[in-house]
């Protein structure tokens, strides 16, 4: 390609909404450009780039056995209905209706689609396992697109979509896309770590994400150096502290003005905060009415088909040294969302803002407020609390609090879990070691859907001895586009971008300087004979334009030919990535041009393999 007619140009200076390093070299160097919040055009570098990243992407999962298939961006309502995410999922789902108004959704992601094509080709375990995927266009109307291409609305995906007789097979093929998802971030040149997750909207039993570290991230994640524990601070475990034991003392009632947080109560009563016992107040959305469970230790599990429910109060307990997660939280009572209540609503259930815990929240009267109806709200406590006696909670009154409130005796819960937040320094769960903190962009994910999706729209076949059972469903993603911005955030430096040889969109820069036009063109044309991509700068552009633009567009390599570099020998060859120049004869130019990819091409291959599932 010359650059005379590429259907792109560089810029000087980035839009002043350009947030992230990525999203202002990727525009500057005329990569992408935006036509509104969240939504992108990608330019011929750019296409040429998401191909080859899109083709590392077959490559890898053809060898586990996946076969590439095309499923629509624009689905029926219907199978969302029998699966009940039409109504667990919120605006961001693109929504509308066909000229039959048909309730019509545009596609977020394709379980659904899979798990109806599994009912109408799979019959028989004879079928399984299969292994299906595609590389399509996705819709999620992100209320916050930010960073350029880390955080958009509409953007293309490989899916694949495991199909298995049991769980042992979805086990296996969930090993096999683990291994190849760190081989596809390899290739590409990104360094990734997987972390455990949470299973979100799409349900399942198990899920990792693929992290990029860096500041940009919005995912925060927990990490040991000792052990290797990695897992989202959604999700992720710590070993809470064994408080000592002590015989539970009488219950008293204390004055305790102005301290409705527990910094103040701790600072008031001269007691650590780990004494005291926090209290934090949501409305759940979608939430399964709760059988009564008092004291009950287990949580139902999320993800589940139906439709949304009305909200329920959720009053959760947590020791006042700690945080609590809402993503363990919302998991614990099924909810799909979860938003703080307001004074009004905690009023409405008995409770005193500042000043409350689930003491004597059963019926009766509370202070001077009528009765009300325990079934209102359902009391979530940490685990952590039944094991730490004698605590300051609340007295649901404003301004008093209860000394030596032990859970069991002076209360009870409807759900007992760890709904506590991980944080810097909490000992690991696995090694005891200290915890520490890092921001990430995620670029992928796996799930084992299980049977999540399959009960829901049908999808059976006959096993060995002709009993229906249902297909088990695993479900495997990379975003190309947010790949492409993290491979950019990750490859640059002050000059502009620096491609991995494997994914730029040229693997040399030719530049041509007067005085050798005629040798520039030869050269141009014996690189793609030999098989060599080239992007040739063939403007009147001055010396200096060229080279910035250059080093702006970042390809691996670049070659100077003019009058000078003649004169010296031959032409001129530098690597983006390093200062050394060198003067190539002009008949060993293919050859050495030929050196410098393999050897890029080798450093890439030769990066460590990152660990194994087990090691997890």
């Amino acid at each position: 390609m010359r650059m005379s007619r590429l259907f792109s140009q560089t810029l000087r200076d980035a839009p002043g909404d350009a947030e992230v390093v990525s999203h202002k070299l990727l525009l500057r160097a005329g990569f992408i450009r935006q036509l509104g919040a969240g939504i992108f055009s990608y330019l011929p570098l750019a296409r040429r780039s998401l191909t080859k990243i899109e083709n590392i992407m077959r490559q890898e999962i053809n060898a586990i056995g996946g076969q590439e298939i095309t499923m629509p961006v624009v689905q029926p309502a219907d199978l969302w209905q029998e699966t009940g995410r039409w109504y667990q999922i919120g605006s961001e789902m693109g929504r509308f209706k066909d000229k039959s108004d048909h309730d019509m959704v545009l596609a977020m992601t394709h379980e659904e689609v899979v798990a109806d094509l599994a009912r109408r080709e799979i019959r028989s375990w004879r079928q399984l396992p299969s292994l299906i995927y595609h590389i399509q266009t996705k819709w999620r109307d992100d209320p916050r697109p930010r960073a350029g291409l880390i955080r958009v609305r509409e953007f293309t995906m490989l899916d694949s979509y495991s199909l298995d007789a049991d769980f042992d097979g979805l086990a296996a093929q969930y090993r096999a896309h683990y291994a190849a998802y760190f081989r596809i971030f390899g290739r590409c040149g990104l360094p990734t770590i997987a972390v455990k997750s949470d299973t979100g909207m799409m349900g399942g039993k198990l899920a990792h994400e693929y992290m990029y570290l860096a500041p940009i991230g919005e995912d925060t994640l927990i990490l040991c150096d000792g052990c290797g524990y990695t897992a989202n601070r959604q999700v992720a475990a710590f070993r809470k502290p064994e408080p000592a034991p002590e015989a539970p003392r009488p219950v008293e009632k204390i004055a305790t003005p102005h301290t409705s947080t527990i910094a103040d109560l701790a600072k008031l009563l001269g007691v650590p905060e780990s004494r005291t016992a926090k209290a934090v107040f949501m409305m759940a959305a979608g939430s399964a009415p709760l059988p009564p469970n008092p004291g009950g230790v287990s949580a139902p599990q999320s993800g589940g088909a139906g439709g949304a429910a009305d909200e329920r109060f959720i009053f959760a307990v947590i020791r006042g040294d700690m945080e609590v997660n809402e993503t363990k939280l919302a998991n614990a009572v099924g909810a799909a969302a979860l938003r703080p209540a307001t004074e009004v609503e905690i009023l409405a259930v008995g409770a005193t803002p500042g000043y409350a815990s689930p003491v004597g929240l059963g019926g009766g009267t509370v202070g001077d407020r009528p009765e009300y109806d325990r079934a209102e709200l359902v009391i979530v406590v940490d685990d952590l609390i039944p094991a730490s006696p004698n605590l300051v909670a609340g007295a649901n009154e404003d301004g008093y609090h209860l000394l030596n409130v032990n859970y069991g005796r002076d209360y009870q819960a409807d759900i007992v879990c760890d709904i506590a937040a991980a944080r810097d320094g909490d000992p690991c769960p696995q090694c005891s070691m200290a915890l520490r903190t890092a921001r990430g962009v995620e670029v992928g994910n796996i799930f084992q859907l299980g049977t999540r999706y399959t009960d829901a729209l049908g999808a059976t076949y006959l096993d060995r001895e002709g009993k229906p059972r249902p297909v088990v469903m695993g479900s495997y993603g990379i975003g190309a586009g947010r790949l492409l911005a993290c491979i950019a955030e990750e490859h640059n430096d002050a000059n502009g971008l620096i491609w991995p040889v494997t994914v730029a969109p040229y693997h040399v820069h030719l530049v041509s300087l007067p005085g050798a036009e005629v040798e520039a063109e030869k050269l141009y044309a014996d690189l793609w004979a030999a098989g060599i991509e080239v992007l040739h700068d063939d403007r009147s552009e001055s010396a200096g334009v060229k080279f910035m633009d250059a080093d702006l567009i970042g390809l691996p390599l670049r070659l100077t030919i003019g009058k000078r570099s003649l004169q010296a020998g031959g032409v001129e060859l530098k690597r983006r990535d390093r200062a050394e120049k060198t003067i190539v004869p002009l008949d060993q130019v293919i050859e050495r041009i030929k050196q410098e990819i393999a050897a890029l091409e080798a450093e890439i291959a030769n990066r460590p393999i990152q660990k194994s599932l087990e090691a997890e």
